[in-house]
């Protein structure tokens, strides 16, 4: 009765109102209105998983990015093949020695001369710090450092013997006549030429100014130029044993 007394605007608002819809529930937990969800503990778990999985992707990818580099860097270093043959030099205790004599060992070569002024100084102090690095981590094969000389006419083993005194104590230099010596370089593609003589017959012998490293095969497997660290050789160096297989079967 009163309901008729009333305006029909007010009519709605003494109607019942219908029932709020129930509260969404999503992976993550309540929707805004409220309600359950994942525990904590559950939550925690889902998002380490799907993090652990995008890692191990992402750790996989890199490896395998890093495996075929390596595999392509070995088949340019097949291709080139550089240092086979064989040579048959002095070292500076008068006594022959062979290319085959270090085979099955890691060799860091250097082509130089006894009177150069400052360049072959340089990189012989670099190479035999670098072998000393490797030499105080146990459990790594030993490397030998080696000397070439670009100059024989001037660099017998005498000169040689004086010379390497002031660098790594195993630092082995080698000699042979002009041929024999421009034999052994142009297995590594060496260059090296006599520039012209100045009054008192002394003379600069310019030359490709690197350090090898030779794998145990006795072949070429990298080589480190004037910017190179001691420490970034003696790094890679390491990293090449790790990783190392034969170039030629």
């Amino acid at each position: 009765m009163f309901q008729a007394l009333l305006p029909a605007r007010c009519l709605p608002r003494l109607l019942p109102r219908p029932p709020a819809p129930p509260p969404r529930r999503g992976l993550w937990g309540p929707g805004p209105a409220g309600g359950g969800g994942l525990p904590l503990g559950r939550r925690v778990a889902v998002v380490g998983a799907v993090g652990a999985a995008a890692g191990a992707a992402w750790l996989y990818l890199r490896e395998e990015k890093a495996r075929r580099q390596r595999a392509r860097r070995r088949e340019e270093l097949r291709a080139l093949a550089l240092g086979q043959g064989d040579f048959r030099l002095l070292d500076q205790a008068g006594r022959w020695r062979r290319k085959a004599d270090f085979r099955g060992q890691w060799v860091l070569l250097y082509f130089g001369f006894t009177h150069c002024p400052d360049i072959c100084p340089e990189e012989l102090g670099k190479l035999s710090r670098a072998v000393a690095l490797l030499e105080r981590e146990p459990g790594l094969p030993p490397v030998q450092p080696l000397f070439i000389t670009v100059d024989p006419e001037r660099d017998d083993a005498a000169a040689l013997g004086r010379y390497l005194q002031d660098f790594h104590p195993r630092l082995l230099g080698l000699t042979g006549s002009p041929e024999e010596v421009r034999a052994a370089g142009s297995a590594y593609r060496v260059y090296a030429s006599a520039g012209p003589k100045d009054e008192d017959g002394d003379y600069i012998v310019d030359h490709t100014v690197l350090i090898y490293l030779l794998g145990p095969d006795g072949l070429f497997l990298d080589y480190y130029g004037r910017s190179k660290t001691d420490a970034q050789i003696a790094q890679s160096v390491r990293r090449h044993m790790e990783t190392y297989e034969p170039l030629l079967d």
